[in-house]
């Protein structure tokens, strides 16, 4: 979300958010007309307006965010549907408080694609991407309290290094992490660019003549971006709570982006197997087809794991 320079006020990003996997989920998800379908990650309403458009006046979609802008893309882009559409400004962790606050016990379908949006990426002023300069910010919940700027400048060299290895699996997060202290001392980074300059300095090596296809920053911003939000915690709550949340022979799909993710959707839907509250409906994770890689890069790296709740054994 940026700025007008006319009005001041907050503008949606541009850039248009293609939902991935689209094709896969319609021919896997099977729910009531009448039924209630939770979308914890609504976004720009791309996959809502699909799913939504299956239910009748009768049924109920409920769509989670906790970035304004994206709810009000989505409200817009959902106005039409003919089933009731409520929007709640809240993290997916916290989906039982939802759901317990409109009255609903369980549902039909939860759903949550847990990549970041093109429009958000986009958007310098987040700082999530390291091809943008902008503010070391990195929250999608503005509510937020700690940015990145806060872990980056205030942490230990050993914190640093541990926080960058666990969540961006980066192997020289120590060098990685002795480059930002030693830049640091001199003054706080503060911008996207001054944390990539940074980095690639301390790696030594640059951006032109690197072999790798994936940019040296990469891992690093991904280790920060799920620290600050508490990705993988809000992840590992909503897996936790879902099996109470959903109706016998419910739903429950997610979509993640990289291996820390998919890590803990696979291991819950094995443990909920084995204790006889899933059947798994993917043996193996959906992927992109080569048309929808080509047409949507961001997809190559998504994979889709469904499971569906079953009567527990006694």
């Amino acid at each position: 979300m940026s700025r007008s320079k006319e009005t001041g006020q907050l503008c949606e990003p541009k850039e248009v958010h293609t939902p991935v996997l689209l094709k896969a989920l319609s021919g896997i998800l099977r729910y009531p007309a009448d039924g209630t379908v939770v979308d914890a990650t609504i976004g720009y309403g791309g996959h809502a307006l699909e799913f939504g458009g299956r239910l009748t006046q009768k049924g109920l979609l409920i769509g989670l965010d906790v970035d304004n802008a994206s709810l009000a893309a989505a409200g817009r882009k959902l106005e039409n549907l003919n089933c009731r559409v409520e929007l709640v400004r809240e993290n997916f962790g916290r989906l039982d408080e939802v759901l317990e606050q409109s009255g609903i016990e369980q549902v039909d379908v939860i759903l949550a694609d847990l990549g970041v949006s093109s429009g958000q990426l986009a958007d310098a002023e987040r700082g999530i991407s390291f091809q943008r300069d902008g503010p070391l910010d990195m929250r999608m919940d503005t509510r937020l309290q700690k940015t990145a700027a806060d872990l980056v400048n205030g942490l230990g060299q050993d914190d640093l290094a541990n926080l960058i290895y666990k969540y961006g699996e980066e192997r020289r997060s120590r060098r990685i992490a002795r480059g930002i202290v030693t830049a640091r001392r001199q003054k706080p980074l503060e911008r996207t660019s001054e944390l990539v300059k940074v980095i690639v300095r301390s790696l030594g090596i640059t951006t032109k003549g690197r072999k790798s296809r994936i940019h040296p920053a990469t891992r690093t911003f991904q280790a920060l971006r799920i620290a600050v939000n508490d990705e993988l915690g809000q992840l590992e709550a909503l897996l936790q709570k879902a099996p109470q949340l959903l109706k016998t022979q419910g739903q429950i799909a997610i979509i993640s982006f990289h291996s820390l993710e998919d890590r803990l959707v696979k291991y819950n839907f094995r443990e909920n197997h084995k204790n006889g509250f899933y059947e798994i409906l993917t043996k193996k994770p959906l992927v992109a087809d080569n048309e929808e890689r080509q047409r949507n890069p961001r997809s190559r790296s998504a994979k889709l794991r469904v499971a569906r709740k079953v009567e527990a054994r006694q």
